[in-house]
């Protein structure tokens, strides 16, 4: 089964049979976790660096956010089962799209947040694949722990 993590959306899950995937990611992170002992793995694709410019949007889904949604991905994922010190990441995502002068940079801004979150929380990511001015799909498989990773219009490629 595909479980689908939307914009602004997190899963977990523990389910073998089960793989967990995230499309259309341009400024957006996609950040997936994986405990290989535990069999428990987490896809997050949050799409702003900061909850404090909405406080509201950020109570009401705080997987939009950076420093809202990496925290209960985290927490979700150590609920059932998984160890801090298992934990395997892999991120994609924080792409330059529609902003070709960089005036606003969320792309880098999202992948600044998420690095500041994990560094301060002594994580760190095994694989990455961001900037540019792509458009990603990331895909986890739920038995293996693999992430793959597909630009648009391109084949698959494991992360």
């Amino acid at each position: 089964m595909k479980i689908i993590i939307g914009i602004a959306d997190m899963g977990v899950s523990r389910d073998q049979q089960s793989g967990l995937i995230t499309y259309s990611l341009g400024s957006c992170i996609g950040v997936a976790i994986y405990d290989p002992v535990a069999g428990v793995g987490g896809l997050l694709h949050y799409m702003l660096p900061e909850s404090q410019i909405d406080p509201h949007k950020a109570q009401k889904n705080p997987f939009m956010f950076a420093d809202t949604g990496i925290p209960m991905l985290f927490k979700e994922a150590y609920r059932v089962g998984a160890s801090k010190s298992r934990i395997i990441v892999k991120v994609a995502g924080g792409s330059q799209i529609l902003d070709d002068s960089g005036f606003f940079n969320i792309g880098k801004r999202n992948y600044m947040a998420l690095r500041k979150i994990l560094w301060k929380n002594n994580v760190l990511i095994k694989a990455e694949d961001v900037g540019g001015q792509v458009s990603r799909t990331v895909r986890m498989d739920l038995a293996t722990g693999k992430v793959f990773l597909r630009y648009s219009g391109e084949g698959e490629k494991e992360l």
